[in-house]
């Protein structure tokens, strides 16, 4: 299985491909391939493609439970050393399209481009309340919880609560980037939204496009908060970034 260390932990990551290097940042509540499993085959045939698991999530192994936004930019840049990857293009959606902001921002020399699916940029904790491990055992949604389990195990040690509660305190705190250093963003960044996306959408990408010089964005039509996933339009969104890559 491959692992390496990064820092405390035991980083779980899947590489494939060959060319470029591209790190694929996955969402929270998920890992690496499961949130880009429509993007794998298309991008391996052109690209070295890394599905690193974060700190707290997947198979990724630490003493601690606890993690945020800013700590797993940090891991990722770690990361990018101990696999000796100079530089690379960067694909990040949800939780990771914010963890790729602030490699971006604190570590411009190693991002050649930027890419992010479903975030506005802003913190936004807009039903947040609805994924706290007190509001899921009130409401009976054990296959959420189930789901949580099994996906988690290794990185919360079955410990589901802790994974919930963290995720909701980074969901409520972060990103904390301001307007100014979101405008210092240098690489070619490209910010992606599905049209009814309630966490990003187009005004809100609009304006954060609007802070990144030269910067470009694309709203899916009809397209929700996974607009690349299957039964959305990975086809519209896989295409336009490989053009976008290239």
């Amino acid at each position: 299985m491959p692992y390496v260390k990064v820092k405390d932990l035991e980083m779980f990551y899947e590489k494939m491909g060959v060319g470029d290097n591209v790190i694929f940042l996955h969402s929270g509540y998920s890992r690496g391939i499961l949130a880009f499993a429509s993007q794998m085959l298309d991008f391996q045939k052109k690209y070295t493609c890394y599905f690193p698991d974060f700190r707290g999530h997947g198979r990724t192994r630490c003493e601690s439970l606890e993690w945020s936004t800013p700590q797993i930019a940090d891991d990722i840049v770690e990361f990018m050393d101990q696999m000796d990857i100079q530089t690379a293009q960067l694909i990040g959606y949800s939780l990771g399209a914010n963890v790729g902001l602030y490699v971006a921002v604190n570590n411009p020399e190693r991002v050649v481009t930027l890419t992010t699916i479903g975030t506005s940029g802003f913190c936004d904790p807009t039903g947040v309340e609805e994924f706290e491990p007190e509001w899921l055992l009130e409401k009976g949604l054990q296959d959420t919880i189930n789901q949580m389990i099994e996906r988690h195990e290794e990185a919360h040690k079955g410990n589901w609560q802790e994974h919930m509660r963290q995720s909701a305190q980074d969901w409520r705190l972060y990103p904390q980037l301001t307007k100014e250093q979101l405008s210092g963003i240098t690489c070619p960044t490209l910010f992606i939204t599905g049209e009814h996306d309630k966490f990003a959408g187009e005004e809100r990408v609009k304006q954060l496009a609007s802070l990144v010089k030269g910067s470009k964005y694309l709203v899916i039509p009809n397209g929700g908060h996974r607009p690349h996933m299957l039964r959305e339009n990975p086809t519209l969104v896989n295409d336009t970034i490989l053009q976008f890559l290239e």
